[in-house]
C-alpha cells in the first residue's frame, strides 16, 4: 500500500537505527523518497546504504534541527524508555520523552515540517480495557508511566495542531514482530524467545503465559506508517494490529512448532505493569486509511525465524 504522494517527499526517521525505524527507512527507499535518519546508533548499518544518516542525542536539539532541515514528514519512533524501565524512573522518562519532543515540535513548526507521524502504544495507553478489541474511543486509563508519557506526546501533538497547525497522525501499535528486532531492554517477547531458544538459551517469563497480545508484522506497521503520512481524512488516532490476541503460552507452542524443538522457559511472578489483555480493534483503519495487515501470524513468524537464523541467532 503505497500512497504515490509519499514518492515526491522528503522524510526524517527519528529512530531510523532500529527495528521499526531500519524497517520503515528501507521501504520509503524503495517508494522513491528521499530518506533521512536520526539516531544515537545504527544496529544494521549496511542494511540502510542510501539513507542520509544523522547521528545524535535526541535532547541535541542542534543536531536535530540541522536533521530536520528541508524534511516534508518526520516519523517520531523514538522511545527512550519500556514499560518497565519507565516506572523506575519516572521523573526521567518525562524528562527523556516529552520534553525532548517538545523542542522537536517547535523545531517542526519553524522547519515547516508538513507532517508528524508519531508511533504511540496500542498495550498501554488504554491500561486494562473494559471493551475487548479496544476500539480508539475507549477510555484512556495507563497503568504504567510509559502510557501515560505516550498519551502526554499525543496530547501535545493535538494542541501543536490546534495552536499552531502542525499536522499530525498517531499510530497505536500493538506488539509488532519481524527482522530486524532484538530483545534488546528486554523488549520483544518473539525475538526474546527466538534468540535464547536458538542458542540454546532459556527466557525470563513474568506472569503463568496466560496474558494476552496481539501480534502485527512489521511490514504491515510500515505500510500503515506510510498510509498515515499521506491520510487526508479528519481523524488523527488509528490503532494498528491484528485485531487477534494471542497468549503468552500460545506464542510458545507456535515457536516449538516451526522449531521443531522445546523453548526453555523460567517463569517469574507476575508484574503489575502487566494488562491481561489488550487486542486493538482496527476498523478505523481499515475504513479511514484503507489499510489491512495483510501477513497471517505464521507466515509473520517463519518470516522472522528464517532472519534470525540466516544471522546465525
Amino acid at each position: 500500500m503505497q500512497p504515490p504522494a509519499l514518492s515526491s517527499m522528503s522524510c526524517l526517521v527519528l529512530g531510523g537505527g532500529g527495528f521499526v525505524g531500519t524497517n520503515l527507512c528501507r521501504r520509503l527507499l524503495t517508494s522513491g523518497a528521499r530518506v533521512r535518519a536520526f539516531g544515537r546508533s545504527r544496529t544494521f548499518a549496511d542494511e540502510l546504504a542510501g539513507v542520509e544518516w544523522h547521528q545524535g542525542e535526541f535532547e541535541d536539539t542542534v543536531a536535530l534541527t540541522s536533521a530536520i532541515a528541508s524534511c516534508d514528514v518526520v516519523f517520531h519512533l523514538i522511545a527512550a524508555t519500556t514499560p518497565h524501565s519507565a516506572n523506575l524512573d519516572m521523573a526521567g522518562d518525562l524528562r527523556h520523552s516529552v520534553i525532548p519532543t517538545l523542542a522537536l515540535l517547535d523545531i517542526c513548526r519553524s522547519a515547516n515540517v508538513k507532517r508528524v507521524v508519531f508511533i504511540s502504544s496500542g498495550g498501554t495507553v488504554y491500561g486494562a480495557a473494559k471493551e475487548i478489541p479496544i476500539p480508539e474511543t475507549a477510555p484512556t486509563d495507563p497503568i504504567t508511566t510509559y502510557g501515560i508519557v505516550k498519551l502526554t506526546i499525543e496530547k501535545f501533538l493535538a494542541l501543536y495542531e490546534h495552536l499552531y497547525g502542525l499536522s499530525y497522525r498517531v499510530l497505536r501499535v500493538a506488539n509488532p514482530l519481524g527482522p530486524f528486532q532484538l530483545p534488546a531492554k528486554a523488549q520483544g517477547l518473539i525475538a526474546m524467545l527466538l534468540s535464547r531458544a536458538i542458542n540454546g538459551r532459556s527466557t525470563e517469563i513474568w506472569g503463568d503465559g496466560s496474558v494476552v497480545r496481539d501480534y502485527v508484522f512489521i511490514d504491515d506497521v510500515v505500510d500503515a506508517l506510510q498510509a498515515a503520512a499521506v491520510d487526508t481524512s479528519a481523524e488523527r488516532i488509528f490503532n494498528i494490529g491484528s485485531g487477534c490476541g494471542r497468549s503468552v503460552r500460545d506464542i510458545i507452542a507456535a515457536i516449538e512448532a516451526e522449531l521443531g524443538a522445546p523453548v526453555p522457559v523460567e517463569w517469574s511472578p507476575g508484574r503489575p505493569i502487566d494488562v491481561p489483555v489488550s487486542v486493538l480493534s482496527i476498523e478505523r483503519a481499515r475504513d479511514v486509511l484503507g489499510w489491512t495487515p495483510k501477513t497471517d501470524f505464521t507466515e509473520g513468524l517463519r518470516q522472522t525465524i528464517r532472519w534470525w537464523r540466516a544471522r546465525g541467532g
